[in-house]
């Protein structure tokens, strides 16, 4: 009896002491059907002087004389790299997502695609998430869409300044599709939070995205603007963040059929 007790002491202590540094399980979120939900707008203001932009010179590296057609070069093949946009003090794609929910609306079906085009990656910044189980192809695609131009797509999950490896696909020809769904399989909740995509033969091509694990997110516009809808009445912890001026979180009360407001404002680093 002793003994069944003393070991039964020590699960609850092993129990808690998991808990407690925070290596249980976390919970996976939960489709379904969402009933007179409510909405949040709002913006994203930028403060502090822009970053200038990188000047690439496409007349260095391979496929010089394709990738300086891209329709942002200057003269003397010179490509400014803006990697921060602002618009009168709004600050264009910063994605905006809420952390704490488990229940809500559905994922959407629709694949996530990166095209390489014109030596370049669009979109520039997007969400990806965690593969589900039992699907094998159609989450996340990468497509060249450059004629007689080898790309080869290189995906990583970042944290500070280390880096881990996704998948390395080339792709030789222009229509050429890369699949890279059971590759996001390996994301970590607890870990994996920054995607990042760059072209091994040209690396001045670069895309970012933020790893969500629910469907609640948007990502602003050229004017800092930002809506979720179908959200389940109730109080949430709201991120706004932007791969090269930071993040800021804050708290906000949906009500049912109400449309909730909030803005943020990021510095510039």
């Amino acid at each position: 009896m002793k003994t069944t007790l003393k070991v039964a002491g020590l699960m609850i202590c092993l129990t808690l002491w998991i808990a407690q540094e925070g290596l249980a399980k976390p919970k996976m979120y939960q489709p379904g059907t969402v009933t007179n939900g409510g909405s949040l707008a709002g913006s994203v203001l930028f403060k502090g002087k822009v970053p200038e932009p990188v000047l690439e010179d496409l007349n260095k590296g391979k496929n010089s004389e394709f990738c300086s057609q891209h329709p942002d070069t200057k003269e003397g093949g010179i490509r400014p790299r803006h990697k921060v946009v602002v618009t009168d003090g709004k600050l264009k794609d910063t994605v905006v997502f809420i952390e704490n929910i488990e229940l809500g609306k559905d994922w959407s079906t629709e694949t996530i695609n990166f095209e390489f085009k014109n030596c370049d990656i669009f979109p520039k910044v997007s969400v990806v998430r965690k593969t589900p189980k039992k699907m094998k192809t159609g989450l996340v695609q990468i497509t060249n869409q450059d004629p007689e131009i080898l790309h080869n797509p290189h995906g990583y999950s970042k944290v500070g300044a280390n880096s881990k490896t996704l998948f390395n696909k080339p792709l030789p020809s222009k229509g050429d599709v890369a699949d890279v769904t059971k590759n996001m399989k390996r994301f970590k909740k607890k870990k994996d939070k920054h995607f990042f995509l760059q072209c091994d033969q040209h690396n001045f091509m670069e895309a970012d995205a933020r790893i969500v694990w629910n469907p609640y997110y948007a990502i602003t516009a050229k004017e800092g603007s930002f809506q979720m809808d179908q959200i389940p009445a109730g109080t949430y912890r709201v991120t706004a963040w932007h791969p090269y001026v930071g993040e800021i979180s804050k708290e906000v009360t949906v009500e049912a059929g109400q449309q909730a407001r909030l803005d943020f404002e990021l510095t510039g680093k």
